[in-house]
């Protein structure tokens, strides 16, 4: 029996049986290629078109406007390129200091090659400074690029003024709901979004697709082309994976009202926390997802308290999965005005809808053996 407690679901998700066994059913019957005229094809199709329209759903938005993709990255690297190839006139991109790497690294990049990036800063709170975006948006704006809800903190940007300051102002606006779909109801129309990028593996999905939503008449040029995905996205589909991100897509909507029970274990899990000396749990002041928890021990470092809760079988991280090096401080915590040393004594437990009392009360009395001797060596 597996007694791993898995509390890093910001950095995947395991993928719910329903979906592998849908995905296994695709490969056995479905193996076609969707885009031949024939049977096997039809059946491929047909299960694609299907998945289609439970992601949809779960955004509440038409089918039409979803472009599959090979995950967050390269729905996120599809809005932003796509943006600027829309408005060639307009050089100029509005984002945050805390965005994702697959973001950020990629408008650094952009930033050398000439284009013209303002990065709207956080309170120290990690929340968003909505007057900076304000006055950061100008004539030769392309795009507001913004992400719901932040990978380390789970700090939740207010998306629907955000997108509503760029709507204003004739200006594209882009999200990355990666961690917040499935996680909190998601209507695009309310939040007034034109791109939306999400991922199946952070919402108990397959690894290696995603989606991008596309606003109806918003004719986005494709990064890949082809004839597949209505000339969106050229490539064969990963058919199987699509199925499963359908699944996981319906499974989700499903299970939001039981984020509520999240929330109240996220809770559960922070006043534990609270019976340890010198805690800090960052985002504290600001809108959070219902299931992270973004915590510091004093000058303890994270990787110490890490390999001990390994050792026991549970699993945490000291931030994103997707940074270079876990050496490295945060460029999120940093960004909120921590220190080095702050940032590299934080760690990120992410709870699944899966998670139980149990487990947390688990997690908890491992950490008060474990902390207060390291905190005791540190000092």
């Amino acid at each position: 029996m597996d007694t791993t407690i898995y509390l890093d679901n910001n950095a995947t998700t395991r993928p719910t049986p329903e979906v592998l066994a849908a995905m296994q059913a695709c490969q056995d019957e479905a193996w076609g290629n969707p885009s031949s005229k024939h049977r096997v094809g039809d059946a491929a199709r047909q299960r694609m078109n299907s998945a289609r329209a439970e992601v949809a759903a779960l955004l509440a938005a038409s089918a039409a406007e979803l472009v599959f993709t090979s995950g967050a990255t390269e729905a996120n690297h599809m809005a932003i390129l796509g943006a600027l190839a829309l408005q060639p006139q307009r050089r100029h991109i509005v984002s945050s200091l805390v965005e994702h790497p697959s973001t950020l690294l990629l408008l650094r990049h952009l930033q050398a090659q000439g284009v013209r990036i303002s990065w709207i800063a956080v309170d120290e709170h990690g929340q968003l400074q909505l007057d900076e975006l304000a006055a950061a948006i100008t004539p030769d704006t392309a795009l507001v690029s913004l992400m719901w809800a932040n990978n380390e903190t789970g700090v939740v940007f207010p998306i629907a003024q955000a997108a509503e300051l760029a709507r204003q102002r004739g200006v594209l606006f882009h999200t990355d709901a990666v961690q917040a779909v499935g996680r909190v109801p998601c209507d695009v129309a309310g939040l007034g979004v034109d791109l939306l990028s999400l991922s199946a593996h952070k919402l108990h999905g397959p690894k290696g697709i995603g989606a991008l939503y596309v606003r109806k008449g918003i004719k986005l040029p494709p990064l890949l082309f082809g004839h597949q995905e209505r000339g969106r996205r050229g490539g064969t589909e990963d058919v199987a994976g699509i199925v499963g991100l359908g699944v996981a897509a319906a499974q989700a909507r499903a299970a939001l009202p039981r984020m509520q029970a999240v929330s109240a274990l996220r809770q559960r899990f922070e006043r534990g926390l609270a019976r340890l000396p010198q805690v800090k749990i960052n985002g504290a002041g600001a809108a959070r997802l219902p299931n992270t928890v973004s915590v510091r021990f004093g000058q303890v470092h994270a990787e110490l308290v890490l390999e001990r809760l390994d050792r026991l079988g549970i699993c945490a991280s000291s931030g994103s999965a997707c940074t270079a090096s876990g050496d490295m401080p945060s460029h999120v915590l940093m960004a909120m005005g921590m220190s080095s040393e702050q940032a590299v004594a934080t760690i990120r437990f992410s709870l699944s809808r899966d998670t139980r009392e149990d487990e947390i009360d688990a997690v908890l009395a491992a950490l008060l053996q474990i902390v207060q001797p390291l905190q005791a060596r540190a000092a």
